[in-house]
């Protein structure tokens, strides 16, 4: 598997732990592969949810999604300001179809003022006991929540101002470049 290059478009694939496809976004433009994570922007996306409901998204979102890390996170651009939709999630892998990780329920949504809200406690639970999540995921995955609030309340990576700026001012350039070739 080629590692995305800057400007190119992937797909986005999650999945719940049964290996059951969870939702599906197109058309993801890279903005910067490492060996350890990769970073892109999308907007106005096309969205397929497992049932074949598809929908567009409708602000640009920065994504960061990282090999060692148990989340990712969702840069939401809006008018208001920038929210934050952080998936607990298993660390990505990358092949040729798409960018794929297992969801795990689990989500923290930090509004533009700060205030952060842990989601889908419920969900988490139901699946937990429904699909047997090992003792050991629910231990990695408590841990990395606890990692998560930690870098939201020190504005670190993602949820810096100027990691905002700069990667969506980087998504700006390459696709004005596209669309004036």
């Amino acid at each position: 598997m080629h590692h995305p290059k800057e400007g190119e478009f992937i797909t986005i694939k999650s999945y719940k732990h049964d290996g059951s496809l969870h939702r599906t976004w197109r058309d993801t433009m890279v903005l910067k592969t490492s060996d350890q994570s990769i970073i892109g922007c999308n907007d106005h996306t096309l969205v397929t949810e497992a049932d074949g409901r598809r929908w567009v998204t409708r602000e640009p979102a920065l994504l960061y999604y990282h090999k060692h890390y148990w989340f990712n996170i969702v840069t939401m651009i809006r008018q208001k300001g920038v929210s934050y939709y952080c998936n607990l999630a298993s660390p990505y892998a990358l092949d040729d179809e798409a960018l794929k990780y297992i969801d795990y329920d689990l989500d923290i949504k930090v509004f533009p003022d700060g205030e952060k809200r842990l989601l889908d406690v419920d969900e988490y639970e139901l699946h937990r006991a429904r699909m047997q999540y090992p003792k050991e995921i629910d231990h990695i995955l408590k841990e990395n929540v606890k990692i998560l609030v930690n870098w939201i309340n020190e504005e670190k990576g993602p949820f810096s101002k100027e990691y905002v700026e700069l990667w969506y001012e980087r998504y700006r350039q390459l696709s004005y470049h596209k669309h004036n070739k």
